[in-house]
């Protein structure tokens, strides 16, 4: 695991410096069959975008057609759609809920998609997610095991 050194400057012009390691996202992340991820950011919010895999079997993902702000969705209606070199998909939502943002910088640089699918490649928000609907996705060792068998 790689870190780096952060200095923080203290009152009294003392410097202090310790070592800071990355916190990995991908233990809270759940996935979809349909490769889509959501993080649950509070009880009854969570953000959701495309998996790593799902990406890289798409490629280099060139357009997205965002969804609607404000709009509701139950599990697997089919929310966005991305065109890619190969191919276009629809995004589907893996935990029902409304929309209450969306990531609009993907409109300038859907690549980010591509780059930071768990970061700044994530594409919407939602709120009033039913916690049960996340807890039937699978974890990241569930998904990794089903990716395989594809």
């Amino acid at each position: 695991m790689f870190s780096s050194t952060i200095t923080k400057v203290l009152r009294n012009n003392q410097v202090r410096s310790a070592l800071v390691f990355p916190v990995r996202r991908y233990s809270t992340l759940r996935y979809s069959t349909s490769h889509e991820w959501a993080r649950m950011d509070t009880t009854t919010t969570a953000t959701v975008g495309l998996s790593e895999f799902a990406t890289k079997t798409l490629g280099d993902i060139v357009y997205i057609e965002l969804p609607v702000v404000g709009k509701k969705h139950a599990v697997g209606d089919t929310i966005a759609v991305v065109e890619s070199t190969k191919a276009a998909s629809e995004i589907y939502a893996p935990v029902a809920g409304e929309i209450t943002s969306v990531n609009n910088e993907l409109e300038g640089s859907p690549e980010d998609i591509n780059e930071e699918p768990t970061g700044n490649g994530w594409i919407w928000k939602m709120s009033n997610v039913n916690k049960a609907d996340f807890d039937k996705l699978m974890d990241e060792a569930a998904y990794k095991k089903f990716t395989e068998e594809q």
